[in-house]
This record gives structure tokens, C-alpha cells and sequence, in this order.
């Protein structure tokens, strides 16, 4: 899972570049400091790291309920600051300057980040597929990743608020359920197996020119063709259409399976094959 992020916003670029200075240089080994110049660009920043899946330790925005929020304000700004902690429910608000930042700046940081260290869970770390409980292409995707071992979350956008959150932020580009999300950021409308298999790291071209066998299916037989041709020294390929294991792949108990007389379920046969 990628670091934890705090984000610090100014509208002074001298001020948020000196900001930034001092985090990085306190707590650069355990979160990511992130900088943005406007609000606008602070929530854009925020919805990208959202799609990402990345975590938010600390930062002004409501994208990320859990995170810990500070109010870096002038000795002007006390009303600022006073309707902050009553609309936005600001942790804590500090004074400029904030010099030396040993006394007056990370102490106070360093407690709200150990207090949210203490009630965090770590988000899931894979695929998260939105989509409609009943929709067809749903039950494809998803059982296209179950078939093939790829970890994935479901979020039902009728009962999902994460769900809807995502969306909002893909935008345009979410055009047809259901759409996934990966940890490294990339996003996809309903994508056809073949897409989906080159963007879970399935192979899907072959590495060599030529071969000797060509397995066509991986149910238990396919599957075990294949690997016996590999055994006597043949370059072999086994193709499959959706994932290895065939139908018998799709079944909870096989208990008339050679060399297995206790009996195993479909998809480990197909795992311990591949």
C-alpha cells in the first residue's frame, strides 16, 4: 500500500513552499507531502488521490471524512478560523509564524497524525468494481476476476456511498456500468475480458513464434495436457477464452478427480494445475 499523504494548501506560493519544507522534512519517511496553490486545485488533487485509493492523514477537505484537519491562519484571520471549527470541524487552528516549528508547529501535527494512525484501517489495496447489483455486465466482470484469482471489491452504487464518490470523480468518463478503479489510478468503463485480462496482468499474447502443442481450453483435461506436454520437453500453450478450469472450475466439491480421493473444489483443481 502507497504512504499516507498530508496535503498543505496556501494561496501564497512563498508560505506553502515553506510549509511544505518543514513536513517533508519531519514526517517525509512516513507520509507523502502534497501541495496544492487554490481550493480548486486542492479538491482535484483529492479526487485523484480518491480514484487512486490513496489514504489522507492530513488535510482541509471533505473527500476524506476520517483525516485529521488544521487551520494555519494569521492573527487577522481569528474569525477564519472560528467559522472553520463550526462549518468544517477543524481539528486544530495555528497561529503564523509558526517558527521554530519544533515548538509551535510539530507537536501539535505529530498528535492529531499519532490519533489518526490509532483509527485507521487500511483501505483494500485492489481492484474496486462499481456497478449495478442486478446488471449483467456486473456479474460478468465479477466473475471474471473470481474465475481468474484477481482480489477485487464490490460496491453497489445503489447502496454504496463510496460508490457514488467514485464515480464523481471519473466524471465524462464514466459511461456505462460497471466501472473499476485500480490502486495505481487507472479507471475503465465496462471493459470486454480481453481488456480486462491485459489490465489485471493476465497473458494474453503469446511469447513465442511456434510451438509444439497448442492446448485449445484449460478445463481439467486442457489443463492437464498441458502440463504433461511441458513435462516431456514440448514448448506448450494452453488458450482459454474466460478463465483456467472450464465448468469444473465453477464447482464447490470434485470428489472423483485422479489423485485427489478427498476431494477438492473446482477452482483450486484449476489454481494448482496453472
Amino acid at each position: 500500500m502507497s504512504k499516507p499523504f498530508i496535503l498543505t494548501l496556501d494561496d501564497d506560493a512563498n508560505v506553502l513552499q515553506a510549509v511544505s519544507r518543514d513536513l517533508r522534512g519531519e514526517y517525509g519517511s512516513d507520509y507523502r507531502i502534497l501541495r496544492a496553490e487554490s481550493g480548486a486545485s486542492g479538491l482535484e488533487l483529492l479526487a485523484e488521490r480518491r480514484r487512486r485509493g490513496d489514504p489522507s492523514a492530513l488535510l482541509p477537505a471533505e473527500l476524506y471524512p476520517a483525516a485529521k484537519r488544521v487551520l494555519l491562519t494569521a492573527y487577522a484571520d481569528t474569525d477564519a478560523a472560528i467559522r472553520a471549527i463550526n462549518d468544517v470541524h477543524i481539528d486544530h487552528y495555528l497561529l503564523k509564524p509558526w517558527s521554530p516549528p519544533e515548538e509551535k508547529l510539530f507537536p501539535v501535527l505529530t498528535d492529531l497524525l499519532a490519533e489518526w494512525r490509532g483509527s485507521y484501517r487500511s483501505p483494500f489495496d485492489g481492484v474496486r468494481v462499481v456497478g449495478h447489483q442486478w446488471g449483467m455486465s456486473s456479474h460478468r466482470v465479477k466473475d471474471f476476476l473470481a474465475r481468474n484469482n484477481i482480489p477485487y471489491r464490490w460496491l453497489d452504487i445503489e447502496a454504496s456511498e463510496e460508490a457514488s464518490q467514485l464515480l464523481a470523480s471519473m466524471g465524462d468518463e464514466a459511461t456505462e456500468l460497471p466501472c473499476l478503479f485500480f490502486s495505481d489510478g487507472r479507471t475503465v468503463s465496462n471493459p470486454d475480458n480481453l481488456t480486462l485480462a491485459e489490465l489485471v496482468g493476465l497473458q494474453t499474447i503469446a511469447d513465442r513464434e511456434f510451438y509444439d502443442l497448442v492446448v485449445v481450453g484449460a478445463g481439467p483435461a486442457g489443463l492437464a495436457a498441458a502440463v504433461y506436454g511441458a513435462s516431456e520437453g514440448l514448448k506448450t500453450i494452453a488458450v482459454e477464452e474466460k478463465a483456467p478450469g472450464g465448468q469444473a472450475g465453477m464447482s464447490s466439491r470434485i470428489e472423483n478427480y485422479l489423485g485427489f480421493p478427498g476431494g477438492l473444489s473446482g477452482g483450486d483443481l484449476a489454481h494448482r494445475a496453472v
